[in-house]
């Protein structure tokens, strides 16, 4: 069987991190002592997944010279180049899509910090993605799909009435490269082709209720620092 692979999507400007983001990478921010990408390559590694994509545009070289060639963590890197213009989620996973092979692969935001457990797993048949989803935080009361049973149920947007409650994308998912079949490259965003293939039952879930932040402002950075130096 061929090893696994996963990407770490490390490519955004990170706008509302500003100044923090003014010339540095918000994956390379620190949190507890080290970078927030860091502790995404320690879980994977520790997974045993250690082929590992990192798409890059916004500070990328220094994302590059940073992780080196990845003998550190005990893993090896590619890196998917998106140039000056980041790609969003879908078109950044589209072009990263030739060295992440055949198989399902796993996704993670690189500006999130969670204690989910990865493992080395393959989609079943006629499964075309596996979201993460976690309890909605205060910055996300509506959330973002709807999981019935296993599966991520098509419904309406999340906080229309009538609907039974939606629950926020963790930013990790395990994707298999067939739900990009048709699509041409270029700048998109991850969330319809989702949505699509979860109308047609092709898309399964799961709930994590640990540890989980999206780092997306300076003030919840500050919170994770000290919740993280809490645990040392």
């Amino acid at each position: 069987m061929r090893p696994m692979r996963a990407l770490i999507l490390a490519a955004g400007r990170g706008e509302r991190m500003r100044p923090l983001t003014n010339d540095l990478p918000k994956p390379l921010l620190p949190a507890g002592g080290q970078p927030l990408i860091d502790y995404h390559i320690q879980a994977l590694a520790r997974a045993g997944i250690r082929e590992l994509v990192v798409n890059l545009s916004w500070q990328g070289e220094k994302l590059r010279s940073y992780l080196g060639d990845g003998r550190r963590y005990d893993v090896s890197f590619a890196f998917s180049e998106e140039g000056p213009e980041p790609l969003e989620t879908g078109g950044g996973i589209h072009h990263a899509l030739g060295l992440l092979g055949p198989d399902a692969f796993w996704v993670v935001n690189g500006d999130i910090a969670c204690d989910f457990r990865f493992t080395v797993r393959r989609l079943p048949a006629g499964t075309l993605a596996h979201l993460v989803l976690v309890p909605n935080p205060p910055h996300n009361p509506g959330g973002d799909f709807m999981l019935a049973g296993d599966r991520i149920a098509p419904g309406k947007a999340p906080g229309s009435p009538g609907d039974a409650p939606f629950q926020t994308f963790a930013g990790i998912s395990l994707l298999d490269p067939a739900l990009f079949d048709g699509h041409a490259p270029g700048r998109f965003p991850l969330a319809p082709l989702l949505r699509t293939a979860a109308a047609d039952g092709q898309v399964s879930g799961e709930v994590h209720e640990g540890r989980w932040t999206d780092v997306g402002t300076p003030e919840r950075l500050a919170a994770l620092d000290a919740e993280l130096k809490a645990l040392l």
